[in-house]
């Protein structure tokens, strides 16, 4: 199986170790969005897209490559992020919808809690200081082995 995860990690890099458990675990490939382009993405049968949560939303440029790419009928997708409020059905709902769109079948999504020192939260020292931690790279890596025993099961 062919994979790609495509990430953005700004701040702290919370969504960096995220995606580099998940890629170990998928042995996939790992690029930014400005990275690549959208008829490289052909090439994959798996794809993960994955940022921080800015705003309740991913990654402006993530979403950006999601609205070039042609239709994917038949492709593959994940969706993972990282946010200082972690709330994975209001948070992935824009991406979700845009690779949707594009004919996408998502097969998962995984979040978990990020360090977040974003405007205000600066004064205070941020929230989620730590994180994401052992336990929440753990369940990335957990995540990311059923995404590959469901789409690869072994010959009985």
């Amino acid at each position: 199986m062919n994979t790609l995860i495509i990430y953005v990690s700004i701040h702290h890099r919370n969504t960096e170790k995220v995606a580099k458990v998940m890629a170990k675990a998928l042995d996939a490939e790992l690029t930014k969005p400005w990275g690549i382009t959208p008829k490289e993405l052909l090439n994959y049968d798996l794809i993960g897209f994955g940022s921080g949560i800015y705003w309740w939303r991913h990654h402006w440029s993530l979403l950006k490559l999601v609205e070039e790419l042609p239709m994917m009928k038949g492709k593959r997708a994940f969706i993972f992020s990282t946010a200082g409020m972690n709330i994975p059905f209001y948070n992935h709902r824009q991406l979700k919808r845009k690779l949707k769109e594009k004919g996408f079948e998502i097969v998962g999504e995984f979040s978990c809690r990020g360090w977040d020192t974003n405007g205000w939260l600066a004064k205070i020292g941020g929230i989620n200081k730590g994180h994401p931690n052992e336990s929440d790279l753990e369940r990335a890596k957990k995540f990311a082995e059923k995404l590959r025993r469901n789409l690869h099961p072994s010959p009985l």
